[in-house]
């Protein structure tokens, strides 16, 4: 597998609209808007940062994993996400590694991106994302 750079660091907010104002108004980010992806109950949002972004997710439902996420741990740093070349080709060698996935096949991600998660309890309890950009 070919990990390229850390694409963004995933940060669970209670809103967007409050949770932006320390990385813009104290760090100085750009707030580049926000996208909704309606199959993963969750409206994104990012804040680029050099070659990597802030990624700020909110739950559009109570029953989604970024909700459920608040709800046991509070606001904070819920993933972390590797750009990858081939996303399908790294799945299929940690899958051939025995490492435990969330997803075997890549889904649709914010900014048009193909995701796909890793266990938590494969990687030190840090959720990771892989993600492929054309």
């Amino acid at each position: 597998m070919k990990i390229l750079k850390i694409d963004h660091l995933g940060v669970a907010v209670k809103s967007i609209d409050t949770g932006k104002n320390f990385w813009t108004d104290v760090l100085g980010l750009r707030f580049e808007g926000t996208e909704t992806v309606a199959e993963q109950k969750v409206t994104t949002a990012f804040l680029p940062v050099g070659e990597s972004e802030v990624e700020l997710l909110e739950s559009t439902a109570p029953d989604g994993p970024i909700a459920k996420y608040l709800e046991k741990k509070g606001e904070g740093i819920q993933h972390i996400a590797f750009r990858v070349e081939n996303i399908d080709a790294a799945l299929a060698e940690l899958k051939a590694k025995g490492i435990q996935l969330i997803d075997e096949k890549p889904r649709h991600g914010a900014g048009g991106a193909r995701i796909a998660f890793i266990h938590p309890k494969a990687a030190s309890g840090v959720l990771v994302e892989l993600c492929e950009r054309d």
